[in-house]
């Protein structure tokens, strides 16, 4: 018990005895406030069409995780449903008081479609035989559902002579987004609605929310055409190679900006069991919620049958994270805004943001340039915005304090006035390099934009290459300059990688000085609210002025934490255990 009647929730602790039955009913009961959902594909909505076995399985799993809607594919990889049989499961499951959704994985397979030419198992939507398969697959299946969600494969790398010939002058990204904006309209939308009239269509974006533009997802022209947008927030293990190096705060990042754009139309959250240890899967359901999703879809069906080590933790904290989404949706999560505008380039700061989330800077994503903050981050994204000279000057004017990237200051051609702020050279290029930051419990390797020689001031964080001293971060005045480097596409090309982070960085393992100096940077030069190691995120609440926060531990150690409470000042130490999360909440009991 914190003093002043705060009440500090371990959430840990708390245990729901409820059977798996009486877990149904109470997610029935608790549908408006969190809804569990899990997506079957093809191949397991046939043996649920033909294998009693399989069906009993579904139907414990249903039961045992609280499910209250299954999402019915009707194709992946060649694989194609007959409507018979989606109609046989559709209406078993709408007997039992499961809602229902059609879907497609629009990946190829057999005969249907034309494989591209690239890294990737994804289509040549320029051929015509694409577009044909996919348009007949959509009009027999549309009829069957009253919503239909596309997965996120609609997008394409393939860089064919067909493909090349038809992007002319434009960039890959410019006619891939193109390409795919038309092609929703007359391949899914408009046959679909032909189909069935009054279909509710969504579309489901991938995580890698900061390589959307290369590939075809316009997160511009998406959300206005579709009647629901779905985000993925599946960062699965962070420290694994398997599906990159990921961090769990990728997954609010994703949604969070998302659902700013989608604005109404925002819907659930989609993780799946891929690379998941055994509290990764629970990690996503948490992050997810904190982001404001109102429903959780587990990919996929035949993973929830066959079980894993974090089901059952998902079983019984169902009501701590129902309790927690309704109060996200009263009092979202709040922080510094982070600007990216739609389908802006990252440069080298591509997934930047994840990774200041995962220092413990509350950092929330916006796709308007905000006006009224009086403290925000500006990366290389923000370039994309033509008026962002004049956002600039108007914001410094009023006194807030701007966090601005080496890469930023690179890409915006006004940024290298912002030099002499900080007392810097403007004459630097982008040429990343691995320097050293030096702790006493050892050297940790720091990825750099560029090679900005400086005579360190107080409060200064350098990094050594040789004799050189070279800025990591300096704050001057109003002004706070980042000079890191996440990943470019060099970096992606070295490992093979196309979608996801390629390999850890050391950011994390900076130590309490410069994790502290970050922190005071992201809270405008003031002490920081939060002061502990890094993998600890902290996701304060809007309008809840006596500090009520979320703090996860991403750490497989548990750790000590202070925070200040804003309402009295005082500070207080926590402690967190491993991979575990506290929330902060004023006057009530749990």
């Amino acid at each position: 018990m914190l003093r002043r009647a705060l009440v500090v929730w371990v959430l840990a602790v708390v245990a729901n005895a409820a059977s798996a039955r009486t877990l149904l009913e109470t997610a029935r009961q608790r549908s408006s406030d969190l809804r569990l959902a899990s997506y079957a594909t093809s191949h397991h909505v046939e043996r649920m069409a033909t294998d009693d076995g399989f069906r009993t399985a579904v139907w414990q799993a249903v039961e045992r995780m609280g499910i209250t809607k299954l999402y019915l594919e009707v194709y992946r990889s060649g694989h194609t449903v007959p409507p018979e049989q989606l109609t046989q499961v559709r209406d078993w499951l709408l007997e039992r008081d499961i809602g229902v959704v059609g879907g497609i994985a629009t990946v190829p397979g057999g005969d249907v479609g034309v494989r591209q030419e690239g890294p990737l198992g994804w289509f040549n939507w320029q051929n015509e035989k694409t577009r044909r398969d996919l348009e007949r697959i959509i009009r027999a299946s549309a009829p069957i559902f009253d919503t239909f969600i596309v997965d996120d494969f609609l997008c394409t790398g393939d860089v064919s002579a067909e493909s090349e010939q038809a992007k002319g002058d434009r960039s890959w990204g410019q006619y891939r987004r193109e390409l795919l904006t038309e092609l929703a309209q007359s391949i899914f939308l408009r046959p679909a609605r032909e189909a069935h009239p009054g279909i509710t269509m969504i579309v489901k974006f991938p995580q890698w929310h900061d390589r959307f533009q290369l590939f075809g997802y316009d997160t511009v022209t998406f959300p206005r055409l579709f009647d629901q947008v779905w985000v993925g927030t599946e960062t699965r293990g962070r420290n694994t190679q398997r599906f990159g190096f990921v961090q769990p705060y990728e997954g609010f990042i994703n949604y969070r900006w998302l659902a700013g754009i989608a604005g109404e139309k925002i819907g659930g959250a989609w993780f799946d069991h891929g690379d998941c240890a055994e509290h990764d899967f629970l990690d996503q359901a948490y992050t997810s919620v904190l982001a404001g999703a109102p429903e959780l879809v587990f990919f996929n069906l035949g993973d929830v049958v066959a079980g894993h080590p974090d089901h059952a933790k998902v079983a019984s904290r169902f009501g701590q994270l129902a309790d927690l989404a309704a109060f996200v949706r009263k009092h979202p999560v709040t922080g510094v805004p982070a600007y990216k505008p739609p389908n802006s380039d990252p440069a080298g700061d591509m997934y930047l943001m994840d990774f200041l989330g995962m220092l413990g800077i509350p950092l929330v994503p916006v796709h308007e340039f905000p006006h009224e903050a009086p403290i925000l981050l500006l990366p290389a994204q923000a370039a994309a915005d033509p008026g962002l000279s004049e956002h600039v000057e108007r914001s410094r004017a009023r006194g807030a304090h701007l966090i601005v990237t080496t890469n930023l200051l690179i890409a915006w051609p006004q940024g290298r006035e912002l030099t002499s702020v900080v007392g810097i050279d403007p004459d630097f290029a982008s040429a990343p390099l691995r320097a050293t930051y030096r702790t006493e419990t050892g050297d940790v390797k720091i990825d750099l934009e560029a090679p900005i020689e400086v005579a360190p001031r107080t409060g200064d964080v350098v990094c050594a290459d040789g004799v050189r001293q070279l800025l990591l971060l300096r704050t001057a005045g109003n002004i706070s300059l980042l000079n890191t480097h996440t990943y470019s596409q060099t970096d992606f090309d070295a490992v093979g990688e196309v979608l996801l982070c390629p390999r850890p960085l050391g950011l994390l393992s900076l130590d309490e000085r410069a994790l502290t100096a970050f922190r005071t940077a992201f809270a405008g030069g003031k002490p920081p609210t939060l002061n502990g190691p890094a993998c600890v995120t902290y996701h304060p609440f809007a309008d809840a002025s006596r500090g009520d926060c979320v703090l996860q531990n991403f750490n497989d150690r548990a750790v000590e934490v202070s925070l200040t409470l804003p309402h009295d000042g005082v500070r207080q130490t926590l402690t967190i255990p491993p991979r575990d999360r506290i929330w902060i909440s004023s006057g009530r009991t749990r």
